[in-house]
């Protein structure tokens, strides 16, 4: 098993414990920088799992996801709320720029919650626990990540407009129409396929 581990302290003590020791092979570094590919090979694809800080599970996440080809599954403990985003569907305050990158990218299962009883001390929050399993192919693969990055950004930043007032420098309604999106839907009832489809046209027709 092999660990990635930025507190040199924590890094040490597992290197000398007295039962986990001789499994584990750890790296010191930042995991939002390392890269996992090295760790994986066509016989063993990586199984990651964590139990992820507030603070840095999104953007870790978004790094582990350039990998995705290089994983079986991953399991991280997070905020419930954070669990949520993950598995959210369109038209619910938690669908956001998340959820569409993590599910462009994975399956994604809530596999249980953990309540503030589980830890010591108690936090403030509740924990839940998910799975994320990469497509083997992706059901809606984009020509352009820097494009389905940017809809959904600009899309979620200004969620309350309608589709057309939101890309309006960007793209016509007769344009949307044609790719089977209401101009006057919010981006939050967007799906998946059609956030992809968008940045699909943007990426023919416009410069990043």
């Amino acid at each position: 098993m092999s660990v990635v581990e930025l507190d040199r302290d924590l890094a040490e003590r597992l290197r000398h414990h007295p039962e986990l020791a001789s499994k584990l092979t750890i790296y010191e570094g930042d995991a939002m920088k390392f890269d996992f590919a090295s760790l994986s090979s066509e016989e063993h694809p990586l199984r990651i799992f964590g139990n992820l800080p507030y603070n840095v599970s999104t953007p870790l996440m978004f790094h582990l996801f350039t990998f995705a080809g290089k994983v079986k599954d991953m399991h991280f403990m997070l905020q419930k709320e954070v669990v949520n985003r993950l598995a959210a569907g369109p038209n619910s305050k938690a669908y956001g720029r998340l959820t569409v990158m993590a599910q462009y990218y994975c399956k994604v299962v809530p596999v249980l919650e953990v309540p503030p009883s589980a830890f010591k001390p108690a936090p403030k929050v509740d924990s839940a626990v998910v799975r994320l399993i990469p497509h083997k192919e992706l059901p809606h693969p984009t020509t352009s990540l820097k494009w389905l990055e940017r809809v959904c950004r600009e899309g979620f930043n200004q969620r309350r407009k309608t589709v057309r007032n939101c890309y309006k420098s960007l793209v016509d309604a007769e344009t949307l129409e044609s790719l089977g999106i209401n101009p006057q839907a919010r981006p939050e009832s967007l799906t998946l396929a059609q956030f992809v489809a968008l940045a699909n046209w943007m990426d023919a027709n416009q410069n990043a």
